[in-house]
C-alpha cells in the first residue's frame, strides 16, 4: 500500500497547496488525463465519511456522473484512508460523488489515491474540496469558509491566497451567514442572490424587505435603495415597497416563462410601460450554465 504520511503540525500554505494539487478538480469527470491510481480496491470496500459536510447530492448531475463513469471509468482517483472503524475497508476523504456514481454504474472496483491523514484533516479536506465546487449556493460556500476559519484557525488572507478568491469575496460570503435563517433559506433555494442578500445585512428588518423583493422581482440596486431608505425607519422600508414596479402583464409573464423553459435558467424581462426599451436579466447557477449560455450566444 502507498501512502503519504503525515506530518505534525501541517499549516494553511505550502501543505495545503499540496493537498490541494490531489483535490482541485478531482471531481470533474470530463478530463482526458487519467491520473495513476495507487490501487484498485472493491467498491463495497470503501464507505464515505460520516463527518463530510455535504448531505445533499443533486439526482440529475449524478445520473449524468454516473453515464459518464459507465462510459469513460472513473478517471480521477478518489482520495482514501485506512477506515479507523473497519479492519480492510477504506474511507473517502475526498470523492464521495464518484463513489455514488459509480454504484449506480455498477462498477466492481474504483481507483484510489491513499493518504494518511488524522480525523482533523479529513473534515478539513472535505471542507475544501466542497468550497472548490461550481455548484455551491452562497450559503454552503460561506458555512465552508467560515468553518475553515474558526475550526482550523485560518485567516481570510491565507483562504484568499491558496483558493484563489480575493480576501473581499471571501469577507463578504462570510457576512451572510449574519442573517436571519428566513433569508438565508431564501437564498439556498435560489430565490435571493448574494447581490441582494449583502444588501439586506445592515437592514432593519431584513425577513420583510428579502419578501418585499422576492414578491416584487426587484433588482440588487432597488435592494440596496430600500435598505438605505429604511436604516431608520422600518416603516419607511414598508412605505416605499409598496411603490415598487407594476404587476407583469401576461404577455411578458409567458415570455419569461418560455425563456427560462428554452435556457434552464431563470429569465426576468423588465419592459417599461409604454415604451420601446426594457431590460432582460438570464440568472446561472454555475459556471458550467455560464459556458452552455455563451455558447448559445456565439452559435
Amino acid at each position: 500500500m502507498m501512502s503519504t504520511k503525515h506530518k505534525p503540525g501541517r499549516g494553511l500554505g505550502r501543505g495545503l497547496s499540496a493537498l490541494m494539487a490531489d483535490v482541485k478538480d478531482s471531481a470533474s469527470s470530463d478530463q482526458t488525463q487519467r491520473r495513476t491510481p495507487d490501487m484498485m480496491v472493491p467498491v463495497e470496500k470503501v464507505h464515505p465519511n460520516p463527518e463530510q459536510p455535504r448531505r445533499h447530492f443533486d439526482a440529475e448531475a449524478m445520473e449524468d456522473l454516473a453515464r459518464s463513469i459507465a462510459e469513460k471509468g472513473i478517471i480521477q482517483p478518489l482520495i482514501v484512508r485506512a477506515s479507523p472503524h473497519e479492519q480492510g475497508a477504506w474511507e473517502i476523504v475526498a470523492g464521495e460523488r464518484r463513489w455514488r456514481a459509480a454504484q449506480m454504474a455498477q462498477l466492481h472496483e474504483i481507483p484510489v489515491l491513499v493518504r494518511d491523514f488524522t480525523d482533523t484533516e479529513v473534515l478539513e479536506v472535505a471542507i475544501i474540496e466542497n468550497v472548490q465546487r461550481a455548484d455551491l449556493n452562497p450559503v454552503e460556500e460561506a458555512a465552508g469558509y467560515s468553518q475553515l476559519m474558526t475550526k482550523f484557525g485560518h485567516t481570510q488572507e491565507k483562504l484568499a491566497e491558496v483558493l484563489g478568491k480575493s480576501r473581499s469575496h471571501i469577507a463578504n460570503a462570510v457576512r451572510l451567514l449574519n442573517l436571519p435563517e428566513e433569508v438565508l433559506g431564501y437564498l439556498r433555494d435560489g430565490r435571493l442572490s448574494a447581490g441582494h442578500a449583502r444588501a439586506l445585512i445592515t437592514a432593519p428588518d431584513a425577513v420583510a424587505l428579502a419578501r418585499t423583493v422576492i414578491q416584487r422581482g426587484l433588482s440588487v440596486r432597488e435592494t440596496e435603495k430600500l435598505a438605505k431608505a429604511g436604516t431608520g425607519d422600518s416603516a419607511t422600508v414598508r412605505d416605499k415597497v409598496t411603490q415598487g414596479p407594476a404587476e407583469k402583464d401576461a404577455d411578458t409573464k409567458a415570455l419569461e416563462s418560455d425563456l427560462s423553459a428554452a435556457l434552464s435558467m431563470r429569465v426576468s424581462i423588465d419592459h417599461k410601460s409604454g415604451e420601446e426599451h426594457g431590460s432582460l436579466t438570464i440568472r446561472y447557477r454555475s459556471l458550467d450554465d455560464l459556458d452552455r449560455l455563451m455558447a448559445l450566444l456565439s452559435a
